[in-house]
């Protein structure tokens, strides 16, 4: 797991610093708008929407942005949205795959934006069912090793969700990564609060089933191509299986 590790230390550290931009708090307020169409904007009875407000309060996002996306997804008042979730294959810079996890509101624009996005940055669109076998929908939790002005260690993060479902976790230099199946994202994270443990962030995601080794070069373009992706203001997330050491990676960084 130590590739996989290394590129979600990456990823977590690059979401710190695009929870800094403008664009990522759109991202984070139409989660919730999401959340709150399918599942009720009470986030006591929808823990999807209790996790999309936590994650983007943790993200710095105004308290009424927050209010507002809430009522625009349970489709009170006047400003009521209507997304759809797309999902588009494709491959990267060294036979690397790709995920791209879009939530729209017009199907075109989106698919236009990816393909773009995919053309310019050296990347290939796939066919559907190309790509996402190679992954499996996990529920993924980011729990800070700080808490409460201490060290935590994985001993005690493991004996807090072990029960709950949790199948692995991982110590990714300051932050542990707890797997679990995405059913039981619920019950790990309850457990873990029932225990006294702060949380990053809760979701349900795609982790890779293999890896693909990349180099230097690779691995600059590659992220690169995620980058343009994510600028995309329709595309949520982007999900990736390249595997790459610590060196290469302290040189592309």
């Amino acid at each position: 797991m130590s590739g996989h590790s290394k590129w979600a230390t990456t990823k977590h550290k690059k979401a710190i610093v695009d929870a800094k931009r403008g664009k990522m708090f759109a991202k984070l307020v139409k989660n919730i708008e999401v959340a709150a169409r399918i599942g009720g904007a009470d986030p006591e009875g929808n823990p999807t929407l209790y996790d999309a407000i936590q994650k983007a309060k943790k993200s710095s996002v105004p308290k009424d942005h927050i209010d507002r996306a809430v009522k625009r997804g349970g489709g009170i008042g006047a400003d009521a949205v209507d997304y759809t979730t797309i999902m588009y294959e494709g491959y990267a810079p060294g036979g690397v795959a790709l995920l791209v996890e879009c939530l729209t509101d017009n199907k075109n624009r989106a698919a236009m934006e990816v393909r773009t996005a995919m053309t310019r940055n050296n990347g290939t669109m796939a066919d559907p069912g190309s790509v996402s076998y190679m992954f499996h929908r996990k529920g993924v939790i980011m729990v800070p090793a700080e808490q409460d002005g201490s060290e935590t260690d994985e001993d005690t993060v493991l004996m807090a969700v072990l029960d709950a479902g949790a199948e692995e976790v991982n110590d990714l230099d300051g932050t542990f990564e707890i797997i679990s199946e995405a059913t039981d994202l619920v019950a790990v994270r309850t457990a873990l609060q029932d225990a006294g443990l702060d949380y990053d962030s809760a979701d349900a995601s795609f982790v890779p089933t293999m890896t693909v080794d990349v180099d230097v070069d690779a691995a600059t373009k590659i992220l690169k191509l995620i980058d343009a992706l994510e600028d995309c203001d329709d595309v949520q997330n982007v999900f990736s299986n390249f595997d790459a050491s610590d060196e290469v990676m302290a040189q592309v960084e």
